[in-house]
């Protein structure tokens, strides 16, 4: 579950007040204003007020959270900010309210007057409920029930989606290519609007100067305009940085297009692209993506649970996807985005639904559920022959034999160490190894007895991370033994480089006579002993 204190604005709140807590938003220039719904549908705001946009009926600022009373009782469903800034939220029976800034009409209400309260936006859409909302800087669009696209306010670039930069004072229906479509979904750069179709296809339009359209060029758009790159794929999310865009396929598969001054699109550059390309090709399926108007950060959630972020982070440029060790793309923006705002408006309800994957993990190693035991250093590990069998040539084998039919159901495993056959098993859950580089060393031998070469690379993935001048020696020994060409390699060029320390190292003498006169011969042949 996420943690909303992770945002410093909501360390104000007390204990009782944070488990209130069902929906929050962070928003702001600075993330200096925030929005919070209960689990009976109060909503409360605190925060420094700019332009009015909490709501509260004043510009004063404050740090004690105040109850919007006009709100009272409606269960929101969705909630984006803008630059100024100015806010619109929906609520589950349909309606739009907005306030916050609106010298460009972005509230909808056909005037320039800040809103000091939440208004209700009745001109248009007539009679449509809205589902979903989204800010650009100084623009807004709204997502009705019946897949319709609302779009008004600022319009310099195109961004409205009318076929001209004449501001929009009032929700205007975004037609054109979208003409009889069924949109579910949409986001916003700063200038610069999306829309996914219903059919997988994307369409965006407004300003396009780093190819944040994904059309293949760099000019703007006044109406909607498709990417065609996308062609053949499905999409099923979409999302916009400032000046970027996200999106992700119905197999899992994750495209990115526009700005990359920061490393924001993960291609390992800083170079821009006009086209859609995909990145994290390498890893496991994907299942979230998170992005932001106001940011240049980018993250991404894969089936098992991993996080990765890539972009802006504290000041940093990321240029690949970094892995973290957050369970929520939302903590990477609590913790590295400038400013650190929410990407979207994040629940902490509990989901009682969980995938498949999540399912694994979560039953592995439960008592409750296994129907097998394995003993290792008189400690049991609860799996299910089932998944073993799935996973697994080994047990696949195993499992086949007269034998093991006959057994009770604890296996006894005297071969390796507790922490190696639990990660072992652990890794046919949930396809990840948290081990230190030298129980890695166990794991890379069982990987090699049980023929896993997937594990086998992510052993000495997790070795080459972690090798030091204490331990190279001893993980070369590792790598040689267990016939692991590669790490072979990469520890011995390490050895090598710094040779001075290694060989002051107790296991540097303490390793087979053979081995360490081979070791000595090869580093002389390096020319390693020159000096």
């Amino acid at each position: 579950m996420v943690d909303v204190s992770k945002w410093p604005l909501f360390s104000l709140l007390s204990a009782e007040e944070l488990a209130s807590v069902r929906q929050a938003c962070v928003f702001g220039t600075s993330a200096n204003e925030a929005i919070y719904i209960t689990h009976a549908n109060e909503v409360f705001v605190f925060g420094l007020n700019s332009s009015s946009c909490l709501g509260t009926g004043d510009s004063l600022s404050t740090i004690v959270p105040k109850k919007l009373d006009f709100l009272r009782g409606k269960k929101v469903v969705s909630l984006s900010y803008g630059s100024g800034p100015h806010v619109l939220l929906a609520t589950e029976d349909g309606q739009l309210f907005a306030w916050g800034h609106n010298g460009y009409s972005q509230l909808g209400n056909g005037n320039t007057n800040q809103a000091l309260s939440p208004l209700l936006v009745t001109a248009n859409p007539q009679n449509k409920k809205v589902r979903e909302v989204a800010c650009g800087s100084h623009h807004s669009m709204a997502l009705t029930q019946d897949g319709e696209v609302f779009a008004w306010g600022y319009n310099n670039c195109g961004q409205i989606g009318s076929g001209s930069t004449a501001n929009q004072p009032y929700p205007r229906k975004v037609t054109g290519c979208l003409q009889g479509k069924i949109a579910i979904g949409i986001s916003c750069g700063q200038t610069s609007s999306m829309a996914l179709i219903d059919n997988g296809e994307v369409y965006g339009w407004g300003y396009n100067g780093n190819g944040q359209l994904g059309i293949g060029n760099n000019g703007n758009q006044l109406t909607p305009c498709r990417l065609s790159a996308l062609q053949g794929l499905c999409m099923q999310q979409i999302v916009s940085g400032y000046s970027h865009c996200l999106a992700l396929t119905d197999e899992g598969l994750l495209y990115a297009w526009g700005a990359n001054t920061y490393g924001q699109l993960g291609t390992g550059n800083k170079s821009n692209h006009l086209s859609p390309v995909q990145i994290l090709a390498d890893k496991e399926r994907i299942v979230e993506v998170a992005a932001c108007h106001s940011t240049h950060t980018s993250a991404a959630k894969t089936q098992s649970g991993l996080v990765y972020m890539w972009g802006h982070c504290r000041g940093q440029s990321i240029l690949m996807p970094h892995l973290t060790h957050f369970t929520s793309t939302d903590d990477v923006f609590a913790c590295f985005a400038t400013p650190s705002v929410m990407w979207r408006l994040m629940s902490m309800d509990h989901d009682d639904f969980l995938t498949v994957s999540e399912a694994l993990r979560k039953e592995f190693d439960s008592p409750e559920t296994a129907d097998l035991k394995f003993s290792v250093d008189g400690k049991c590990i609860h799996v299910h022959k089932a998944v073993l069998k799935i996973r697994c040539e080994h047990f696949r084998s195993m499992f086949r034999s007269q034998w093991t039919e006959d057994q009770q159901d604890v296996i006894e495993i005297g071969q390796f160490s507790y922490p190696v056959y639990r990660s072992f098993l652990q890794f046919l859950y949930t396809d990840t190894v948290d081990l230190p580089p030298e129980d890695a060393i166990g794991l890379l031998d069982l990987a090699t007895s049980y023929c896993e070469n997937r594990l086998k690379r992510l052993c000495q993935q997790i070795i080459k991370r972690g090798i030091t001048v204490d331990n190279a020696f001893t993980l070369l020994s590792a790598a040689i033994r267990y016939d692991a060409e590669d790490l072979e390699v990469f520890c011995f060029r390490f050895c090598v480089n710094h040779l001075t320390q290694v060989t002051q190292t107790g296991a540097f003498w303490q390793v087979d006579g053979a081995m360490l006169k081979e070791f000595i011969s090869k580093a002389s042949r390096c020319g390693a002993f020159k000096n």
